[in-house]
């Protein structure tokens, strides 16, 4: 909407608040984007500056642990996330590996993105969250801990007879709402062919 304040948390190379601002069609919406790996915040920031959206995205190194206190309580109208999936304790990892700290909870869980996303949003503002279904079970725990209410999901499958691989969702801050599960995203057609949806999500590369 005109005039919104959009936070993305693990924001990595700052695609998410670039594309977005992509698709602005005119309105004034302001982006920020808050990553902990300086090297990731630098490069992102080259990103804004290539595109010419310095008045419009900000990239700033910081902990999304203390998300909250560094921007302040119901400051933004909406928080977005594709946050580390893989849980703390499964498999083996390196932590200095910037694959392992994006997949894995090594720099920050599950409840804490639930818990900075509702403290950054005022009453009515919306999370937008990638995950993993099968971790489906505790996004509803943590969003009822925290005051928000589930109310849409899209599953992502690879292809239309497989499992689905991720889940798109929706909640809103401080008020509860119906849960209504849309039609699913199949990505490919056949082998490395995609589908007819994701050539329309994506234009075919124009964006």
């Amino acid at each position: 909407r005109d005039g919104d304040r959009i936070m993305d948390l693990c924001t990595g190379n700052g695609i998410v608040p670039l594309l977005m601002d992509a698709r602005r069609e005119g309105r004034t919406a302001h982006f920020t984007g808050l990553e902990i790996r300086e090297e990731a915040v630098r490069a992102a920031q080259a990103s804004v500056k290539l595109n010419r959206a310095e008045d419009r995205i900000r990239i700033e190194a910081g902990d999304i642990k203390t998300a909250s206190k560094l921007y302040g309580q119901r400051c933004f109208d909406m928080v977005t996330c594709n946050p580390p999936y893989i849980k703390q304790g499964s498999g083996i990892v390196n932590p200095m590996d910037k694959k392992a700290i994006a997949r894995h909870e090594i720099l920050c869980t599950l409840d804490d993105v639930m818990r900075e996303s509702a403290g950054l949003l005022k009453d009515g503002g919306k999370l937008y969250m990638v995950y993993r279904p099968k971790r489906l079970n505790e996004v509803f725990l943590l969003a009822e801990r925290y005051h928000l209410s589930v109310s849409r999901l899209k599953f992502v499958h690879p292809y239309e007879d497989r499992e689905a691989v991720l889940v798109l969702i929706e909640a809103v801050k401080g008020t509860h709402s119906e849960l209504h599960t849309e039609a699913p995203v199949i990505i490919y057609r056949e082998e490395n062919e995609f589908s007819e949806q994701i050539h329309e999500i994506y234009g075919d590369g124009q964006h």
